[in-house]
């Protein structure tokens, strides 16, 4: 059905052009549009992530160039040899064959604090299942998606691409989002952002694939090593000045290792907060009447976030340390803030720091990702068992971790699933399988043991279900 919105329905019928045209291509043709788009992402890495940068004010554009090399190579990498295009696999026992097809447009959501990368990756990975893109940024975002769909766009068409596989939607207001989420000719939306643009995209009536929260709490066992542990962490919770929603929100550490690891902190600038100070800055990160951080302090540097707070920390200052207890809205240090702030617990053993991991996990992050280090297998096993968490990362940097393909062999994905506890549908990293339709083609294979089964047994409500299975598995 057509939308009454004139805008929506250009692009839409331009998108649906494009995904007719897309079907035809074979897999060659395929995947050498995909190895265009993704040279060309890598080549303009810099200057697409300086132009990030400048438009947003958030970050570091040299963390930025990090991200779209792993938008662009290692999501290339990790998906460059996949069958996305007809017959893909085939089980001759079973004799089941696996066809993929593709989904149809996709409407992909920007968030400002990821940008460039986010289309880098999310044109990939739609253009690899033969899938048109219709990107829609943040406003604050605007510009630097624009070129980056415009240089991603003229790389496809380079390779033979259909015309109008990537496009970019120049919404006028909310009501034209608001049209285009939920227009039936959509197939799919990727929503990456804040907890408002993915509940509207899950109930816009168009299957969608989102995120959740992060709030990742970092558990420190008492055998991990301080020095080690504090560089991951100083790693980790600066880079793009926090950005990542899988970056840590909370450490939460043994009695025995608080000290050590304040002290190795402290080394690699961090600055610990007083109760007077933290409050300061509380005031300046957090919105307690809309329990949420605040705009202005994302993706800042601890400098400025400090000045904006009124106080005085040395020019060396990486990191804002909070020792604080307690976890809620009454607390606003146990909730998600998306900059170098960082809440410090101390417990006095293992088993309640898991304890108060799980607290801070229900509390904002359900589904998302979760930390520990440690050197005792056992403890690390206890620990994945408890956390309700898609990511269970040891002894790596969350924010590098939980993206994938940097310090393990998750899936590189710029949309990062919570499962059900999220309230969403996978906890996968999100990636090229999860934009295709697999067709089974089942050939018949008769179960022998139905066959020589003697049906009059179904009917004979004196056999127990004991009796009926054991006669059943005499046919084998």
């Amino acid at each position: 059905m057509e939308s009454k919105n004139v805008l929506v329905d250009g692009i839409l019928s331009r998108a649906s052009a494009a995904a007719a045209e897309f079907n035809q291509l074979d897999q060659q043709q395929t995947d050498r549009i995909v190895r265009a788009v993704y040279e060309a992402a890598l080549e303009h890495r810099v200057d697409l992530a300086k132009h990030a940068h400048e438009e947003t004010g958030m970050g570091r554009w040299e963390d930025k160039v990090i991200k779209n090399t792993v938008a662009s190579l290692l999501v290339y990498q990790s998906i460059c040899d996949l069958k996305t295009v007809g017959f893909i696999s085939h089980d001759e026992e079973r004799g089941v064959s696996e066809i993929a097809l593709p989904i149809g447009p996709i409407l992909a959501i920007i968030p400002c604090t990821n940008p460039t990368s986010t289309v880098m990756f999310k044109v990939l990975i739609a253009l690899k299942t033969r899938n048109p893109i219709i990107i829609s940024s943040h406003h604050r975002a605007m510009e630097c998606c624009r070129k980056t769909v415009d240089i991603l766009y003229r790389a496809a068409l380079s390779a033979s691409a259909p015309e109008d596989c990537i496009l970019f939607f120049e919404r006028a207001s909310r009501e034209d989002t608001q049209a285009l989420m939920s227009d039936k000719r959509l197939a799919l939306i990727l929503a990456t952002g804040g907890e408002g643009v993915v509940r509207a995209a899950y109930s816009s009536g168009i299957p969608a694939l989102g995120v959740g929260a992060g709030n990742v709490p970092v558990l420190i066992e008492k055998s991990a090593d301080p020095s080690f542990t504090a560089e991951q962490i100083m790693l980790s919770k600066t880079f793009d000045n926090g950005t990542i929603c899988a970056s840590e929100q909370a450490l939460v550490v043994e009695k025995a290792l608080a000290q050590p690891i304040l002290d190795e902190l402290q080394k690699r600038g961090a600055y610990i907060l007083s109760p007077a100070e933290a409050e300061k800055v509380v005031a300046v990160a957090f919105d307690k009447e809309k329990r949420t951080m605040t705009a202005d302090v994302v993706g800042q540097s601890a400098l400025k976030i400090a000045s904006m707070a009124g106080i005085k920390v040395p020019e060396t200052t990486r990191l804002l340390l909070a020792p604080t207890r307690g976890v809620g809205y009454d607390n606003p240090l146990s909730c998600e803030i998306l900059c170098p702030l960082l809440a410090f617990y101390t417990v006095d053993n293992f088993d309640d720091g898991v304890s108060l991991c799980i607290d801070l996990n229900f509390h904002g992050g359900i589904g998302h990702t979760s930390v520990i280090y440690s050197n005792d297998e056992e403890k690390i096993k206890t620990f994945a068992l408890t956390m309700n968490a898609g990511r269970i990362l040891v002894n790596t940097p969350s924010s590098q971790g939980a993206v994938g393909g940097i310090y393990n062999r998750l899936m590189p994905s710029f949309t990062l699933g919570c499962g059900t506890g999220g309230k969403n549908i996978t906890m996968d990293n999100i990636t090229a399988t999860h934009l295709l339709n697999i067709q089974r083609l089942a050939r018949r294979r008769n179960n022998d043991r139905l066959v020589r089964f003697d049906p009059a047994k179904f009917f004979d409500t004196s056999l127990s279900a004991n009796a009926i299975e054991q006669e059943f598995n005499k046919n084998r």
